[in-house]
């Protein structure tokens, strides 16, 4: 049986790491409302430039020049680049393991390819790396502080490669948010880019040439899909840290509770004892 020292010492212990997760839930809880803020406003604008591709494509439909573009060129999947979004600091439940999980399921799906990995964020990072992954690109710092020229200088590393045919397709992984609660693990392609089919003609009038729009707003597509993605992986990572700090919080106000009703029973053991004795040696003293 422990003695009362090291139980208090182990509540005490206890006590410090729920202050801990405390403050941890917090932080996140701030952070969470900012990055769900940017969520919800990057939205909007990729809709809406979803929206103009489709016009501009259906203006080009009868255009036999239009699929000359290298970001819209099929070719058969045998050189692929996945760009594995995580976080840089774990606490967050199994935010990472999910992705990572996905991540080796891509790579097993596809393994009679040459898959390359973009990884953004230190726990994919740290996981491939020591597995041997054929790595490309690492980038550490970004998911906390997303901003939009990191995911276009990733954007344009991308694409240049894909015009320059030394990879065939370019696929992304991550955690988008959905709610406080609920993250989807999200497995996109990002080149060749697909290009929304509008059934009926536009009447619009073009300025300039709808060929030139496209030229202009396909590396522009792909680079707010990346910027959104990882405006997602943030908001998603800080809510999943707050739930499992609430966890954790919680575990340990239980943990707290049961030792301090162990540690009552083992001190009430202990004066009962003395007890006992103190009675045993009286009577025996008669």
């Amino acid at each position: 049986m422990p003695s009362l020292i090291d139980i208090r010492r182990r509540i005490r212990s206890v006590k410090n790491t729920q202050q801990i997760t405390k403050a941890v839930k917090m932080i996140s809880a701030v952070k969470l409302r900012r990055a769900q803020d940017r969520v919800i406003a990057s939205r909007p604008y990729l809709a809406m430039l979803r929206k103009v591709l489709e016009n501009v494509a259906a203006a080009l439909s009868t255009d036999e020049e239009a699929g000359n573009n290298p970001l819209l060129a099929r070719r058969d999947e045998k050189r692929i680049l996945l760009v594995l979004i995580t976080s840089d600091m774990g606490k967050a439940g199994a935010f990472n393991a999910n992705l990572i999980k996905g991540a080796q399921k891509f790579i097993a799906e596809h393994a009679g390819a040459s898959v390359k990995m973009e990884l953004i964020g230190r726990k994919g990072r740290d996981f491939f790396r020591k597995r041997g992954a054929e790595i490309t690109g690492e980038y550490i710092g970004l998911a906390a502080k997303a901003k939009y020229e990191d995911a276009a200088g990733i954007a344009r590393k991308v694409i240049e490669a894909y015009s320059k045919e030394e990879i065939d397709a370019v696929y992304l992984i991550y955690n988008e948010f959905k709610s406080m609660v609920a993250q989807k693990l999200t497995l996109t392609r990002v080149l060749p880019v697909e290009v929304p089919e509008r059934a009926e003609p536009v009447d619009y009038i073009f300025e300039p040439a709808p060929a030139e729009m496209l030229d202009a707003l396909l590396p522009q597509y792909v680079e707010m899909a990346l910027y959104r993605a990882l405006l997602e992986s943030g908001a998603a990572e800080h809510a999943a840290r707050m739930v499992a700090m609430d966890a954790a919080t919680s575990n340990a106000g239980d943990m707290i509770e049961k030792l301090t009703l162990y540690m009552n029973r083992v001190r009430q053991a202990s004066i009962t004892k003395e007890i006992i004795e103190v009675v045993s040696g009286a009577a025996a003293a008669e």
